[in-house]
């Protein structure tokens, strides 16, 4: 059985429902191409990595189906539908399942942060053997990645998700809890139209 996993945080690409923030500059159908275009790159950069290291590679998603999401991405690999809540709850919920599975070490990503590269989440996994917590802070105040060697529900709890809170209360709530902590380079999401330079460069 992988002692590693990697779970990637995607949405289903349906126009109008995704990238909202890009709506106004893209429309609606672009705005949900950017989507699909953001998680297959990312989805490339998770399997590159499984020539690295023997990891566990998970999807979990909102919006769509098994049957599109299958279409879509393929049929090799897991997919998990996102349970209800706040982001809190639902990465919680997902690291709390592989945990009980028998999972070591756990690094999770979402699909925004196009500079995150195979390198960056080498050295995640390579920490956990020795940390409890890994980091990766986003430009923005938030995290693009959130690595743990055991369930620590409190680092999802009584966070303001989706403002520029985030990456500090989760550090807060680590000291509080006297963490072994590893912090990843600073990095840029793309949720708003002017981060689309991102892209271009």
């Amino acid at each position: 059985m992988d002692e590693e996993e990697l779970i990637i945080f995607t949405r289903y690409p349906e126009p109008g429902k995704t990238k909202t923030r890009m709506i106004p500059v893209l429309g609606e159908q672009g705005a949900a191409e950017l989507q699909r275009q953001m998680t297959e790159v990312t989805l490339e950069k998770a399997e590159n990595l499984k020539s690295d290291r023997s990891i566990r590679l998970t999807l979990y998603f909102t919006g769509g189906n098994l049957d599109l999401m299958r279409k879509w991405l393929g049929s090799d690999l897991i997919y998990q539908s996102q349970c209800e809540g706040d982001l809190g709850q639902r990465m919680a919920t997902a690291f709390e399942r592989s945990f009980l599975e028998g999972i070591k070490r756990i690094v999770m990503i979402g699909i925004d942060c196009p500079q995150l590269d195979q390198i960056i989440l080498n050295e995640a996994f390579n920490q956990l053997k020795h940390q409890d917590l890994v980091l990766g802070q986003a430009e923005d105040g938030g995290y693009y990645l959130i690595g743990l060697s055991r369930f620590i529900p409190q680092l999802f709890q009584g966070i303001d998700w989706g403002s520029d809170r985030v990456f500090a209360q989760t550090v807060a709530i680590a000291k509080q809890l006297q963490l072994k902590v590893s912090y990843l380079p600073v990095l840029r999401d793309v949720d708003r139209p002017e981060d689309l330079l991102i892209i271009d460069n």
